[in-house]
């Protein structure tokens, strides 16, 4: 279905992709994971034509992504993707959203664009909504509502740009139920995430990512019990959590191995409030200042440490 072989990449002198290969078979659903800026994002954009690469093959079902003769747009038509921030146009309401590409694209008539979208809104639980335009919802809705933007144009397969990394805690799994939906209906996917417990739920296999190059491409039980060796620790460590999230893991899980407190070696700046770990929650008291609009010290609040949701 999708098969790169020896891609690589480059932004002037920097290697960005470095000799990347990889297969992903029908109905297959592979989670790539790994640190930031390992080159996660621009390898699935690369399937698509969103990204250039300088080196290597790509075909997707078939038709070669480097053929200079390519028609990208159908291209894209047949390989769905979904964005980190949703993309939605915001003047255009839901259902137009919806309808836009598959009669500019796939030229359907404009009643059958509307009727196909009203489905996939049923689908994924939005369709009381197909009036409104995006500011009028949450990022959760959005987030379906991009997913249902895609699947409208038929695709044989759909790449997942971190799509839950933009959320709160609380729109996470309304959009995992979704993508979950899809994989077992069986939807060839390709998901970048740091939601592991999607990848463990629903995978048939796992890459990891590091300085551009696919470390590892494995099944998900064989992945997750060498997980332990230490450039595969260190990084799910990052991708697993953020500032005082960490201390937070380590309540949870019991772990010896993992640091109360953020050290320099995950490659995060120093936060500027005062975190403490209370229990199984990770809280934020705001920064001591003297500078007007701030609370004063006595008054401080305890407010639940957003970037812990991968922990719940």
């Amino acid at each position: 279905m999708i098969a790169l072989e020896g891609v690589s990449k480059w932004y002037g002198q920097f290697k960005v992709l470095d000799a990347c290969s990889t297969r992903v078979e029908k109905g297959e659903v592979v989670v790539i994971c790994g640190p930031s800026g390992s080159g996660k994002s621009t390898l699935i954009k690369t399937v698509n034509g969103l990204e250039s690469f300088q080196q290597g093959l790509i075909s997707v079902d078939g038709v070669s992504v480097g053929d200079p003769k390519i028609n990208l747009a159908q291209l894209r038509s047949r390989v769905g993707m979904v964005f980190q921030h949703f993309e939605l146009f915001p003047h255009l309401s839901i259902l137009d959203n919806l309808s836009l590409a598959q009669v500019k694209v796939l030229k359907r008539g404009k009643d059958e664009a509307r009727e196909k979208g009203l489905r996939l809104l049923e689908r994924v639980g939005l369709r009381a909504h197909a009036k409104k335009f995006p500011a009028q919802l949450s990022g959760g809705q959005q987030q379906r509502v991009a997913i249902a933007r895609a699947l409208s144009m038929d695709p044989v397969a759909m790449l997942f740009d971190e799509p839950t990394s933009a959320l709160d805690p609380e729109m996470i799994n309304e959009v995992l139920d979704v993508m979950t939906g899809l994989a077992r209906e069986g939807m060839t996917m390709i998901c970048v995430t740091h939601e592991m417990g999607f990848a463990k739920k629903v995978a048939n296999r796992v890459i990891f990512m590091d300085s551009g190059a696919i470390v590892e491409d494995d099944w998900k039980d064989a992945f997750s019990a060498t997980r332990s060796q230490p450039v595969q620790r260190n990084s799910w460590r990052r991708s697993c959590t953020d500032e005082g999230a960490l201390a937070c893991m380590k309540t949870k899980s019991g772990d010896s191995s993992l640091t109360a407190s953020v050290s320099p070696d995950l490659s995060h700046p120093e936060p500027k409030s005062h975190e403490k770990n209370l229990g199984s929650h990770c809280f934020i008291f705001p920064p001591r200042t003297g500078r007007r609009g701030h609370p004063p010290a006595e008054t401080r609040s305890l407010v639940p440490h957003a970037r812990s949701r991968c922990l719940h």
